[in-house]
């Protein structure tokens, strides 16, 4: 019900309230069109001033500011000196191709009236917290936002003042996506225009639920919709749909981040009561749910690595020893990582024909600090959000919490670097995460595929011609053809940034999920490729030595292939070990695990049992789906 009338609000916000701040642009085509793609590297989940979290550690990053950084240029980061100067700076050694600034929807009003000297609540008790104590501040106001789905005291009757502080915000976020998208032919850097809807609770669970939503062109609806106003991903989906749908130019994607802290409520498998998802509500999400998050700067969402389950230990990367931002206890295999979640696709959609759960691979930083794509670790200062506040002095030893790392990065498949064809790309899912390096990553499946496409010229073109690339859906087999073959080929990172990512490749390998004819979904991990080089790490010193491959690629066609089984298929590419950006600083620092006296304030972490002092960077494809032939749709294997 409570989802029924914010809905209806919703709606009537779009349809009547719709308006379009920005003119749609000229654009001109771009010079440099490529028909085979690109790989194009970016971040879709950046948080500047305007996000409450970021500003109550002290972060005055603007949007202009972070797509500033994103194409290059130097950022001031806090702690602030008395002469107002950062005590801080990066800069990426090489920018982005794309971003988009997220900033959490829920409080872009109460963030606003509190820093603005000049508004009439200025002086409201709230605001005056908010100043004088602002990470108090930021766990009551998130409690209301994230938990009670409300805002707080100060925003007037229907929440007046606070909405019409939103729009501005709103507004600006759009303009400085606007001044910075290249419209030229050039089309040297891309900005899209989003936001992020923060929730926390579902029925009596609470958990990350947070989505960022992504929108094609600057038509966009004249108030993000947050969770204050649709409490439910449903909701959500559903405003969208009705609103975005029924007005010409307006579009957008949503985004799921970061399900390794959802407790397990980010993917439903029912509603709310316990009954059936409905097939419409599914066909629904899975129109917006393209895409989802695997890796960010607060961990991994690949798979489950524990107690529970020991049977793949490359799932034990970035992992974080919390359910939640509520629940501290460990997590468990059924708490939102990704590869079981595929499954249970599969499983909904034999029962209802719908699979909600049939979504592409990104990274992004989640960064506080308005730093997009700053996943140097070397130069790793934390990302805030949840991390260590660095608002009034520089931490003492790590900066940030040992937990948590430097984030990956998005890249996108498309024939040129524009706002249609990334846009489109995402759509069409053809697009992989990496943990930070910028490896270049292509996967093709068909049923005509051959071993002899490794090396070959033409790989790219057989590809599509004969098959799909990642992110889309296998026709039904053509006859007796038997199994499909799928086609991984990889270049490792050959530049990198300071931190000496860029190592070798170590292996390539496919993970491939069935659903079993009682319904259980089976997963196995297969080795494609592996690379006889000799390339090694020193913990103790972080030095790299040896060599390694700078490319591989491989053809694998699966034997256990059964055509009445719905499957899917994605791809993992790894490095050779480095040292992770902890142990660097750790090295750094003379810390001696072995000797108590070298482990000084803020360094405990380093010889914390659960510290990883090396790991292996890694990239993931979006998969590859199968459906029997009865559900299969189309001949082409690129539907859906």
């Amino acid at each position: 019900m409570w989802v029924n009338v914010r809905l209806t609000a919703a709606v009537l916000l779009f349809k009547v309230a719709l308006v379009f701040s920005l003119a749609a642009s000229a654009d001109e085509p771009c010079a440099d069109h490529d028909p085979r793609r690109r790989p194009f590297f970016g971040d879709l989940h950046i948080h500047t001033r305007h996000s409450l979290d970021a500003s109550t550690q002290g972060t005055l990053t603007t949007p202009d500011q972070a797509y500033a950084f994103a194409k290059g240029a130097p950022l001031g980061v806090q702690p602030w000196l008395e002469d107002g100067r950062a005590a801080r700076s990066l800069q990426l050694d090489r920018p982005l191709d794309f971003a988009m600034v997220s900033d959490h929807a829920e409080l872009f009003g109460e963030t606003s009236v509190c820093t603005d000297v000049s508004h009439p609540e200025y002086d409201a008790w709230q605001c005056q917290m908010y100043r004088r104590w602002p990470r108090m501040a930021y766990y009551w106001f998130n409690y209301w936002s994230a938990m009670e789905a409300e805002h707080v005291g100060f925003c007037g009757e229907d929440n007046e003042v606070c909405l019409k502080a939103a729009t501005g915000v709103w507004q600006t976020m759009q303009q400085a996506a606007a001044s910075h998208d290249d419209s030229s032919s050039t089309c040297k850097f891309t900005t899209f225009v989003g936001y992020e809807w923060t929730g926390g609770f579902l029925g009596d669970n609470s958990g990350n639920l947070h989505r960022n939503v992504v929108f094609k062109s600057d038509r966009v609806p004249l108030r993000a919709i947050s969770f204050i106003d649709q409490p439910s991903a449903e909701g959500l989906y559903a405003a969208l749909d009705a609103g975005c749908k029924a007005e010409e130019g307006c579009e957008a994607i949503v985004i799921p981040h970061n399900s390794n802290l959802s407790a397990g409520i980010m993917f439903p498998m029912t509603r709310l009561d316990g009954s059936p998802r409905q097939p419409e509500a599914s066909r629904v999400q899975a129109s917006y749910e393209r895409l989802a998050e695997i890796m960010q700067h607060k961990g991994a969402s690949e798979c489950y690595f524990g107690p529970l389950d020991m049977t793949d230990e490359r799932c034990n990367f970035e992992p974080l020893p919390e359910r939640s931002f509520t629940d501290s206890s460990p997590p468990g295999p059924a708490d939102g990582f990704l590869r079981r979640v595929l499954g249970e696709g599969l499983q909904l959609e034999q029962l209802s024909g719908v699979n909600p759960f049939q979504f592409g691979f990104i990274g992004s930083t989640d960064t506080h600090l308005g730093a997009a794509g700053a996943v140097d670790e070397i130069e790793f200062l934390g990302h805030g959000g949840a991390g260590i506040p660095a608002g009034k002095e520089i931490p003492q030893g790590l900066p940030d919490l040992p937990h948590y790392n430097p984030g990956g990065v998005a890249v996108i498949w498309a024939e040129e670097n524009s706002r249609d064809a990334l846009f489109a790309a995402m759509q069409r899912r053809e697009a992989y995460a990496t943990s930070g390096p910028r490896m270049v990553v292509r996967f093709f499946g068909g049923w005509d595929l051959t071993p002899s496409m490794c090396g070959a010229d033409d790989l790219v073109e057989r590809g599509y011609a004969d098959g799909v690339a990642m992110g889309g859906k296998l026709s039904a087999p053509p006859g007796d053809t038997g199994s499909p073959t799928f086609v991984v080929s990889a270049l490792r990172d050959s530049v990198g940034p300071r931190s000496g990512s860029g190592m070798p490749l170590e292996r390539v390998q496919i993970i491939k999920g069935a659903l079993g004819p009682s319904g259980e979904v089976k997963t196995s991990v297969l080795n494609v490729v592996e690379d006889r080089g000799d390339a090694t790490v020193d913990p103790k010193t972080c030095e790299v030595s040896g060599t390694g491959a700078a490319s591989l690629c491989g053809v694998w066609k699966d034997p256990d292939f059964d055509p009445e089984e719905r499957a899917f298929y994605y791809a993992r590419v790894f490095e050779h070990p480095v040292c992770r950006w902890s142990q660097r600083m750790c090295v750094a620092a003379g810390v001696d695990c072995t000797r108590p006296e070298t482990i000084t304030e803020g360094f405990e972490g380093c010889c914390a049992v659960e510290h990883q002092p090396t790991i292996q960077e890694r990239a993931w494809t979006s998969p590859i789906w199968y459906s029997p032939p009865k559900t299969s749709v189309g001949a082409s294997g690129a539907e859906g």
